[in-house]
């Protein structure tokens, strides 16, 4: 076990409202600009503690090859305690669907909403399982994400055949489009390849807990199948299930907005 002390994830305060929401963003970003548009929306409501995940934004890698259940907890103890959180309600966007339900699992009796956005982590995406889940594969990807113009070539061939969506090579490229964001879609990748859930689990810890979960999509997200929801969506009530009309992009915003009709 690694005895260096992790350093603490840095985050960001939006707003001011009497409930808490912690807030994990989506790969390649940082907490600011994935929950900015949140503040003059669910910031009246909410005080929005934005986390940096690791390798992202203000915040310092892991200090271990594995970001783990068990540590994931150990790491967010530390938060609540030095930001003097009870209670609180939890948002994930895309990758930070991922810590989120790690956070629902780990502190269930202090959680009352839980909003999952486009959220990563209710069913595995095949590539991923190939580039994470042995170590041929993760050979594999160090590789690409060294040397990516393979990996693009073969993105515009499958693009011509009508096998990948353009809007999906245009976000590809953006987010691997330099060595450093290269270099942290790598290291989260196969860092955070354990936090995997078991969905009926999931909800049956919900229910127990009086825990209501939204799961809230975008129509027009070309970046997210239904099919990679459908494993939670089915055991949700249909109140739960909230698709809004939004693409990818836009879709933390515009659920800021929905959110709101809770409270009114």
């Amino acid at each position: 076990m690694n005895s260096v002390r992790q350093k603490p994830l840095h985050h960001y305060k939006l707003g001011s409202g009497p409930r808490i929401l912690l807030a994990f963003h989506g790969i390649g970003q940082d907490a600011s600009t994935c929950f900015q548009a949140l503040e003059n929306t669910l910031g009246l409501h909410y005080t929005i503690f934005a986390i940096d995940l690791f390798f992202h934004g203000k915040s310092a890698g892991a200090n271990r090859e594995i970001v783990s259940k068990t540590y994931w907890k150990s790491i967010l103890s530390d938060f609540l305690l030095k930001n003097n959180i009870a209670d609180f309600d939890i948002m994930g966007f895309s990758m930070g669907g991922r810590f989120a339900l790690a956070t629902l699992e780990a502190f269930p009796e202090k959680i009352e909403h839980a909003y999952l956005v486009a959220p990563d982590g209710i069913s595995e995406n095949p590539l991923y399982t190939l580039a994470t889940r042995n170590a041929a594969g993760r050979a594999l990807f160090r590789w690409t994400m060294q040397k990516p113009a393979f990996f693009f070539k073969t993105i515009q061939l499958l693009t011509k055949a009508g096998i990948v969506q353009s809007s999906l090579v245009r976000f590809t490229e953006n987010v691997l489009n330099t060595p450093e964001k290269r270099g942290t879609i790598l290291k989260s990748w196969v860092a955070f390849r354990d936090l995997r859930f078991d969905i009926a689990q999931i909800t049956h810890l919900a229910k127990t807990n009086n825990i209501r979960i939204f799961l809230i999509t975008g129509e027009f997200d070309k970046l997210l199948e239904q099919s990679a929801v459908s494993p939670l969506a089915r055991l949700l009530p249909e109140s739960q299930n909230i698709q809004l009309k939004s693409g990818h992009t836009q879709l933390v915003a515009k659920a800021g907005v929905w959110i709101c009709t809770l409270f009114e």
